[in-house]
């Protein structure tokens, strides 16, 4: 039997609210939030324009949801492949890739819209990210704001720069085969640490050295 997305069968899913939700990250993923109406969504699900409307209220509330609900799927995913070691069962694997994929391909789109609701997907998803860190991996960092920070963004930089690494691997990351290599990479990235620890002291000395040092101010110009 082929396997489902992992979160297509979830009793959640049997509500028209989750039916609408879906409906909408899905086109949102392959249209955009722009290019995606209020009518199409009511059609992908299956029910009226006004009962989206009642769910939701507005196409930017629908997104919010959207929104919420792609940050929830990854996090749940991402602890169950790395703390219950779902990761290395080709059956997860197959089963939660659909999902990934899709969610990916959503964030793409809502991230680099410019919009108010991308900046606070952004920073909700930093959050999250610091939370995640301060809680399983507080030894990473001292400054684990700045590194929650810097991990979303380079896992986020991949969506920004689509072309050119789609280009570069030959294959479109949002694609399954492109997305499968990409992953790879990013796996063997946080496997092998390119710093040793004694380079990463150093480091790390010498910017709090610049850090200690007080502010150039500048020189008085003087009156011609």
């Amino acid at each position: 039997m082929a396997a489902h997305p992992i979160d297509d069968r979830e009793s959640e899913d049997l509500t028209a609210r989750a039916r609408i939700r879906d409906a909408a990250l899905h086109l949102f993923a392959e249209h955009g939030i722009g290019g995606t109406t209020i009518r199409h969504i009511s059609a992908a699900a299956g029910v009226s324009a006004g009962l989206v409307r009642h769910h939701f209220g507005s196409k930017e509330a629908l997104r919010d949801a959207c929104d919420a609900h792609a940050l929830d799927r990854l996090m749940r995913i991402k602890e169950k492949a790395v703390f219950d070691g779902s990761g290395g069962n080709p059956a997860f694997m197959t089963g939660a890739h659909p999902t990934v994929l899709l969610l990916m391909r959503y964030l793409a789109r809502s991230m680099v819209d410019g919009s108010p609701a991308a900046a606070a997907l952004f920073d909700q998803m930093v959050d999250l990210t610091e939370a995640w860190v301060t809680r399983h991996h507080p030894e990473v960092s001292a400054d684990p704001r700045a590194y929650a920070g810097v991990l979303v963004a380079m896992q986020m930089g991949p969506l920004v720069m689509h072309d050119h690494l789609s280009r570069a691997l030959g294959a479109d990351i949002l694609s399954t085969a492109g997305h499968l290599r990409m992953s790879k990479a990013v796996v063997d990235f946080y496997a092998h640490p390119l710093l040793s620890p004694e380079v990463a002291a150093q480091a790390h000395e010498a910017m709090d050295r610049l850090q200690e040092r007080p502010s150039p101010t500048a020189e008085p110009r003087s009156a011609d």
